[in-house]
């Protein structure tokens, strides 16, 4: 061995005499110490993450809102919505500064976040898009831009801010936390459709004329509404869930809405449609996500609390160990035939159930002590790891589809809403997973390029 191998292995040789002075080596118990001190920092992480994340949902509701209005001021030329609208911007600059407020206050260190380059890439793409919001709102006042190009900008942003939101969730290390993440994300990406489909059918009756295309992608917002609330409903727990069915089925909303959606959605193409149900329709869809976002709220809450309560276990769990610790360190009990070879308990068959030990000496119980605390975390560490990886499929699903989307965006030129048209029939027709049928096509990305 040679080179900086030999160098590098050169400083951890051990050291074959210790005076009775010297420090001795660390334990295991030292480094299941060190453990948990991991774990909390990781879970504070984990607290400051769910707390942006909880901020960034109160900023995309007041964009989608702000959306909505901008689509009805545009498609009226100006004589609807004005006043609101500017409300709204009001409204959106100060939920901004926030989230401007928030980012600053992040960590950035290197180390502090696994997967910091994802995350603070994402932001870095958010805060481009918010400094060129001012300039995306100048336009829709003076009328120089359409509805739909304005509804694609401001789309473009809340994905960015979505995008956060998923890296948040992908990076959760506690498979509970997971899984309200999961269902938060889930939820507010089911939440983004349902204000895309509020802009687009506020185009569509603004324009007063049915048109093929709206329709279509009407059809596939109502549809991208449906996937996003199944998953929320299978991860989230029952409090918020329950909530959302009792709103989804209070005060007539939905009733309401799945009326206006039949007017829009299978009139005739060239048929006229009532200029007036503009504002009805918008009306009833920010009843609707109003809704949404007092679930979100709860959601939110149940995030933070949960991350409280396992900071405060793990601490308390933590402080067990640095007890055990310190008593190892201060005992003077002099050696015994069994406390001179303690290690020989991690080999020792466990007793039969409610048979205690007998006893064989304060150090072997001591050493006993730490084994059951080592088995218990590794037990516990495992248990953790095989649910987060069922939570994490479901996120690694989402990241194949979408890679897959965009690789026929790119080489059939089609937009979003087509490439995932094409994904889910081609699913059908072969009756696969819509995910086995992205992954089969990722396996031929470079085939398709090379075309």
């Amino acid at each position: 061995m040679a080179g900086p191998a030999r160098v590098l292995l050169g400083q951890f040789q051990p050291r074959k005499n210790y005076s009775p002075r010297e420090k001795p080596m660390k334990s295991g118990l030292h480094f299941l110490v060190a453990a948990r001190q991991c774990e909390i920092g990781e879970l504070e992480q984990l607290m400051r993450t769910s707390a942006l994340v909880n901020l960034l949902g109160q900023l995309i509701h007041v964009l989608q809102k702000e959306r909505g209005l901008s689509n009805i001021y545009l498609t009226s030329g100006g004589l609807r919505g004005a006043a609101r609208r500017q409300s709204q911007i009001d409204a959106c600059k100060q939920v901004e500064q926030q989230a401007r407020a928030a980012f600053d206050h992040l960590d950035t260190g290197a180390a502090r976040i696994g997967n910091g380059a994802r995350l603070f890439s994402r932001i870095a793409y958010v805060l481009q898009g918010l400094d060129a919001l001012p300039a995306l709102r100048d336009r829709i006042t003076t009328h120089a831009t359409s509805p739909e190009a304005a509804t694609a900008a401001c789309a473009k942003l809340i994905s960015g801010l979505l995008a956060v939101v998923f890296e948040a969730a992908d990076s959760a290390t506690d498979p509970e936390i997971s899984r309200l993440l999961v269902a938060t994300f889930n939820f507010m990406q089911g939440k983004e459709f349902a204000g895309q489909e509020r802009a687009t059918g506020a185009t569509a009756f603004g324009a007063g004329v049915s048109d093929a295309t709206r329709q279509q992608h009407w059809l596939h917002l109502i549809d991208s509404q449906d996937r996003c609330f199944k998953v929320f409903a299978d991860f989230s727990q029952p409090a918020p869930l329950a909530l959302w069915h009792t709103l989804c089925a209070a005060d007539g909303t939905l009733a309401e809405l799945e009326r206006l959606r039949r007017i829009g959605c299978t009139a005739a193409v060239g048929d006229a449609l009532d200029a007036e149900l503009s504002q009805v329709w918008f009306d009833c869809c920010t009843r609707r996500m109003d809704a949404m976002q007092s679930v979100e709220a709860h959601m939110a809450a149940d995030l933070l609390r949960l991350c409280e309560s396992k900071v405060t276990e793990a601490r308390t769990a933590l402080q067990s160990h640095q007890t055990l610790l310190d008593t190892l360190a201060q005992t003077s009990a002099p050696p015994t035939a069994a406390s001179t070879a303690p290690s020989a308990a991690f080999f020792d068959t466990p007793p039969a159930a409610g048979v205690a030990p007998p006893p064989q000496g304060y150090g072997l119980h001591l050493d006993r002590s730490v084994l059951e605390l080592v088995q218990e975390q590794s037990q516990r560490l495992q248990a953790m790891r095989d649910e987060l990886d069922t939570v994490r499929a479901t996120l690694n699903e989402r990241k194949l589809v979408e890679r897959a989307k965009g690789l026929l965006m790119a080489h059939r030129r089609l937009s979003e809403a087509d490439a995932y048209k094409m994904l889910r029939q081609t699913a059908m027709n072969q009756n696969r997973r819509l995910v086995d049928v992205a992954e089969s096509l990722l396996s031929m990305a470079d085939y398709l390029q090379e075309g």
